[in-house]
């Protein structure tokens, strides 16, 4: 089962060194241990472009889509058995970032 791990953040590029290197040091044992599929962080949510096609025209506009206090400010898509390995190795994740996290389901057809 694949699974998105949302971080949590209210402000854009806080991350301190001693926190990219635990996040780099747990991203080697996600790796390590087969659960790696892909990370990455995201540019601040005020630099976004929302795109709506559902009618005759397209229309673009200025991120954020919704106006939030906290945003995804990054990512991980894990590979888990189950939701209880999902969650046991994020609360690791959620240590080595400094963040609250938030994890879903991918749902597959």
């Amino acid at each position: 089962m694949q699974y998105l791990v949302n971080v949590i953040d209210s402000r854009s590029n806080t991350g301190t060194a001693e926190e990219a290197a635990a996040i780099d040091v747990f991203n080697d044992k996600l790796r390590a241990g087969g659960h790696w599929v892909f990370a990455a962080g995201l540019a601040d949510p005020s630099v976004s472009t929302v795109i709506d096609a559902r009618g005759a025209d397209v229309v673009f506009t200025d991120g954020p889509f919704a106006e939030a206090k906290e945003w995804a400010a990054g990512f991980w898509i894990i590979e888990a058995d189950d939701l209880d390995v999902a969650l046991k190795l994020m609360a690791e994740g959620s240590r080595a970032c400094n963040r609250r996290l938030e994890i879903r389901l991918v749902l597959h057809e």
